[in-house]
């Protein structure tokens, strides 16, 4: 397969899975867009080969394919569309393997481990579950300063924290439980009652659901740095984020048995915040 072939593959397989991708085209450079794409093919392929077989083994040792494919795809000779494609862009921008790689620890460890026993690990999780994915989007940008690193890290953590608040029910079908014991231990309540909703479980999710909140907010200055792309893009992912965090607020907590998905009218209103508020900020950096 030849190079714009394979970049084709990953932006038809962004296009029909990434919703935002969609949105982020209206303001994507055309030079940065290809390689938006085939960073976010790697991350799905990653994300389905951990998620979607049903069984722990399966994905592992598919994992253990997949990490093979992205040694050799660095070094230029995997034959796989999405590594043709993510050799030229970790070429073209200098990225380094790590956030891939640390994307592919956090999914292997999700086929051990099944709960956590404090907020520190819970981070370190975030931190290679998440944070990679914003790191490598700064590297299309040429933003890879401390500062914005920082910030995109902490928007990144209280995004995955989201999730987590977010998807509760559906984690707990995979076997999975991402809240803290710690957390579940000061409120007085078991495994049990977090994957029915009883007892105090309402309460110890508002007190997560205020934690991500901090962790986005904590972000917030990266929507005032960078090229107008990149704050338009921070922008929707933060205000994604803050919205999901609402919508479970309004209804009550109760994730158990409402859902808390962002409405059609709600993503408008984002890509309008992201247009709008990216407009009036300098780049500074």
């Amino acid at each position: 397969m030849g190079l714009d072939q394979a970049f084709e593959y990953c932006e038809k397989l962004a296009k029909s899975h990434y919703e935002n991708f969609s949105v982020t085209n209206l303001w994507l450079p055309p030079h940065i867009r290809p390689h938006f794409a085939s960073i976010y093919a790697y991350c799905r392929w990653s994300d389905d080969l951990a998620d979607e077989t049903a069984d722990r083994h399966l994905s592992s040792e598919l994992l253990g394919w997949w990490k093979q494919q992205l040694r050799q795809g660095v070094e230029g000779k995997s034959m796989h569309p999405v590594f043709i494609a993510l050799h030229h862009t970790i070429d073209s921008f200098d990225l380094s393997i790590e956030p891939f790689e640390d994307l592919l620890s956090a999914f292997v460890q999700d086929q051990s481990v099944d709960s956590y026993q404090d907020d520190a690990q819970v981070l370190d999780y975030c931190r290679r579950s998440a944070n990679p994915v914003g790191r490598l989007i700064l590297g299309l940008a040429r933003t890879c300063v401390p500062p914005s690193l920082s910030w995109s890290d902490s928007i990144c953590t209280g995004l995955q924290i989201a999730n987590f608040c977010q998807d509760v029910r559906l984690d707990a079908l995979r076997g999975r439980n991402y809240l803290p014991e710690s957390r579940m231990h000061q409120a007085g309540i078991n495994k049990e009652n977090w994957k029915d909703g009883s007892g105090k479980a309402r309460e110890v999710l508002a007190d997560w659901v205020s934690y991500a909140r901090e962790h986005l907010n904590a972000g917030q200055p990266l929507t005032n740095h960078g090229p107008r792309w990149l704050r338009r893009s921070v922008e929707l992912f933060l205000g994604g984020g803050k919205q999901i965090l609402k919508n479970i607020q309004r209804i009550d907590y109760d994730v158990w048995n409402k859902s808390p998905e962002v409405t059609k009218m709600q993503k408008a209103q984002l890509v309008l915040n992201a247009l709008m508020g990216s407009g009036v900020r300098r780049k500074s950096l």
